[in-house]
């Protein structure tokens, strides 16, 4: 008979950590964007990209010149060719050759994000580093739903721009002795939560701006887990051309969360 050892806290750590490193460096991710473009109401060229662009009330619009092409949604395009109306953080991907190129809303306006995997940024990529990973960070709170979701107005790493997320409700935990509260937004599953925090090592050993946690589904009972050793950076840590939320006030924390990633490697 063959025993199966179960992985250890800090062997599930590294398989998660491995996989994120994974997927942080695909070909199309974003360490492989190029530029960020704000489009207007003028047609305007964009480096490495096919055509004019400019956006209306009907949203993004490009026009292709003879020659040019792009494939979207499976299908090539030639000449004008309109987006439609992008939802906030919502995007639409057009293809030329090796590029991926990102049509999306960002802050009510619509921009472009070319994502090459020759990028300099993605090729030179060696990983981020991380604090050992310690069960201490991994503790568990109440979500307390709010009586109705709070549209809650966030700054962002771009000067002047603006998210508005809807929190359902705040997570409740001790963690250093201290009794303290996280606004939480949706998270990308039915139920879940994302987390969007400071503490006393931004800036220090850890990305000023922010840092992310995704929360799962809470219990009957409203319990959840917080795992702060799985404690993100967002896209804003490594290229000048992301458009990153910073977390609402409420979300800074007085103590020093020694757990997750730390700034990426130089």
């Amino acid at each position: 008979m063959t025993v199966t050892e179960t992985p250890t806290f800090a062997e599930e750590w590294a398989d998660w950590h491995t996989r994120h490193e994974a997927a942080r460096a695909d070909g199309h991710g974003f360490l492989a964007i190029t530029g960020l473009t704000w489009l207007t109401a003028e047609p305007q060229r964009i480096a490495g990209v096919p055509g004019e662009w400019w956006t209306g009330p009907g949203g993004p619009v490009v026009r292709l010149a003879d020659g040019e092409e792009l494939v979207v949604g499976g299908t090539t395009v030639h000449g004008e060719h309109a987006f439609g109306e992008v939802p906030e953080r919502g995007g639409v991907d057009a293809v030329a050759g090796d590029v991926v190129i990102e049509v999306a809303r960002r802050g009510g306006a619509d921009v472009v994000r070319p994502r090459d995997p020759a990028n300099p940024v993605l090729t030179a990529y060696t990983g981020t580093p991380a604090y050992e990973a310690d069960p201490r960070w991994r503790v568990t709170g109440t979500y307390v739903p709010f009586d109705q979701p709070r549209p809650t107005t966030v700054g962002s790493v771009v000067e002047g721009l603006e998210h508005v997320y809807d929190a359902p409700g705040r997570i409740e935990f001790t963690l250093e002795g201290r009794e303290l509260t996280l606004t939480a937004f949706d998270g990308a599953t039915p139920g879940s939560f994302m987390v969007l925090f400071t503490d006393e090592t931004s800036g220090v050993t850890t990305y000023a701006a922010n840092r992310s946690l995704k929360v799962g589904a809470p219990d009957a009972d409203g319990t959840v887990v917080l795992d702060f050793n799985r404690a993100t950076n967002l896209p804003c840590a490594y290229t000048v051309f992301a458009t990153c939320p910073l977390p609402p006030a409420e979300n800074r924390l007085p103590i020093a969360v020694e757990a997750g990633e730390k700034k990426p490697a130089a």
